[in-house]
């Protein structure tokens, strides 16, 4: 058994908890252990964060879509790989690779670089229309009472 589910959200503050929240519940309602749970939430906080701050940027003439972002999450087997993509001018190969030069003490700029530190796996490219993508992959953990435990 897999569930999957994807959100087309608007680039708002407002709906990165509604994001968060989904994919908790899901977590919780699967039987996902909680740490890993917290975990796979807090990165994709920071990656919807990012879609909501960067993503429209550049995206003039595309109406509606600039204003929008996705987020798609699978849970497969022992397996959970998120991703969320936005309309805006993707990563440049400048923004990845100083993604780790932002300070411990530094208001912005460490999102990517924990996602890295919470994931098991991460990729950062475009979608297929130039904007960007971040996508993320853990290892599951289940509770013993997992109703829904997909192995």
């Amino acid at each position: 058994m897999s569930i999957w589910w994807s959100l087309h959200l608007r680039r708002e503050a407002a709906s990165v908890p509604l994001a968060r929240r989904l994919l908790l519940g899901t977590m919780e309602t699967a039987g996902v252990d909680p740490d890993v749970s917290y975990e796979l939430s807090v990165a994709l906080t920071e990656a919807c964060a990012n879609a909501v701050e960067h993503g429209g940027r550049g995206a003039v003439g595309r109406g509606a879509a600039s204003e929008a972002y996705r987020v798609t999450a699978y849970l497969d087997g022992e397996t959970c790989r998120i991703e969320v993509a936005d309309s805006g001018p993707g990563f440049s190969g400048t923004l990845v690779e100083h993604r780790t030069a932002a300070a411990d003490d530094a208001e912005h700029g460490r999102g990517l670089r924990l996602i890295e530190e919470l994931a098991d796996h991460v990729h950062f490219g475009r979608t297929g229309r130039g904007g960007a993508l971040v996508s993320f992959d853990k290892i599951i953990k289940w509770r013993a009472d997992a109703p829904l435990a997909l192995t």
